[in-house]
């Protein structure tokens, strides 16, 4: 994965995600909507075939580089979640 922050400012971010498609960006729009910083989140992907996703992020003030790094320690807590309860499950 290869990032390239495009703009930033005090409250607002936007961030190409070069060769990530609809499943991260999906998940990451869906966690950033539900937090209580976030103004607004979205991604658009201009050509999906040839075109690398832009996160679009605003805030309410808050540091919207930290709240993407939050966002992303609570992918990385919900998967390790299922990797512990899929390994229970696969061994019973």
């Amino acid at each position: 994965m290869e990032l390239n922050i495009l703009n930033k400012t005090n409250n607002e971010l936007e961030v190409e995600l070069r060769g990530e498609t609809h499943t991260l960006l999906n998940l990451l729009k869906d966690l950033l909507i539900k937090d209580a910083r976030v103004v607004t989140a979205f991604y658009d992907m201009k050509y999906v075939s040839i075109s690398d996703p832009v996160l679009y992020i605003k805030t309410d003030g808050a540091d919207p580089i930290l709240v993407l790094k939050d966002v992303a320690a609570i992918i990385v807590s919900e998967c390790d979640e299922f990797i512990d309860v899929f390994s229970k499950a696969a061994n019973a």
